[in-house]
């Protein structure tokens, strides 16, 4: 079963072992058509590439294949990226597993969008002045053909999960054409700002904002998982039958916890 392992971890004499028995094209990134190229170079293994010279490699090859090089020797040659702290703007959009062909189902779609995407800017600590919302049918579908889209202005910069869905109903219900099969729909944000330096005057700041609302979700679904919890026409047990499938979903070994490797020592 493919894994990961620690190699900072690791003897180095066990390390120098491995490295000397796995191909190099057992390498991510490199494929068969780099792998007869490098092998006309006498270089086989892992071991081999590691102890190639970096500039030959970079002459030959590129810059990536001789970062690699370097990463073998255990040189860092590609920093890890953040997540930007400035964002312009958020989206939540998702196909749909079975088309949504009617206003009530469609407003049960926006109103859990929205949940959704409030959270994000609450974990984010930003606050959002326009959204826009957007549905449309699928573009192999040749007996329907609607994409409805609104852009509107929030009242405030907010991120509370009670005005947002009520704004990203009102914005689509009306262009919506009764019996058409959308396939996909989703919510986006622009005009983000960060909470805090300016408060709001307190007749602008609504109820569900002044109760964290938003936070108090995002904490709920982090700790109980996906459709524990939900405001109006989101707030089911079981999940709605437009809901995006997940069975052939690949593993999220690195952002999910109940999904993280086991690694048993023989």
């Amino acid at each position: 079963m493919p894994g990961f392992c620690n190699v900072e971890a690791m003897d180095p004499g066990a390390l120098d072992y491995i490295m000397a028995r796995v191909p190099v094209d057992g390498i991510w990134g490199i494929a068969g058509r780099l792998a007869k190229r490098l092998n006309a170079l006498g270089i086989f293994t892992v071991a081999d590439l590691r102890d190639a010279d970096p500039v030959m490699i970079r002459h030959k090859f590129s810059v990536v294949v001789q970062r690699t090089v370097l990463e073998l020797r255990g040189i860092p040659a590609i920093e890890l990226e953040t997540a930007r702290a400035d964002k312009k703007q958020v989206i939540y959009s998702r196909s749909f597993s079975q088309p949504v062909t009617s206003a009530a189902e469609m407003t049960q779609v926006m109103s859990q969008y929205a949940q959704q995407i409030a959270i994000r800017l609450g974990k984010a600590g930003q606050l959002a002045k326009i959204m826009t919302v957007f549905a449309g049918t699928s573009h192999f579908n040749p007996n329907a053909s609607s994409f409805p889209s609104a852009t509107v202005k929030l009242p405030a910069p907010t991120a509370d999960p009670v005005q947002l869905s009520r704004a990203a109903i009102a914005a689509i219900r009306p262009l919506l054409v009764h019996g058409v099969p959308y396939a996909r729909a989703g919510v986006m944000l622009t005009d983000l700002s960060l909470a805090g330096p300016q408060p709001a005057f307190e007749e602008f700041i609504s109820v569900a904002e002044r109760r964290n609302l938003g936070g108090l979700l995002g904490d709920v679904l982090a700790k109980h998982g996906p459709g524990s919890i939900g405001l109006g026409r989101s707030g089911m047990l079981a999940p709605p039958v437009w809901t995006m499938k997940r069975e052939h979903q690949s593993p999220r070994y690195t952002t999910e916890w109940d999904e993280l490797l086991v690694v048993k020592a023989a």
